[in-house]
């Protein structure tokens, strides 16, 4: 999980995570999924630096 993150992130990274690794995707893309869901909606809610 990115550092700059609230706790709201990070259990939302760790809840995709899991999704996905029941998905049957490995641990690694499963992360990069889960990082890139939460800077996906992160952006949306406009708290990110452009």
């Amino acid at each position: 999980m990115p550092k700059a993150g609230s706790d709201k992130d990070g259990r939302q990274y760790e809840h995709v995570k899991e999704s996905e690794k029941d998905e049957g995707r490995s641990e690694k893309r499963a992360e990069e999924i889960a990082a890139r869901t939460v800077n996906k909606q992160r952006k949306k809610e406009g708290r990110t630096k452009e």
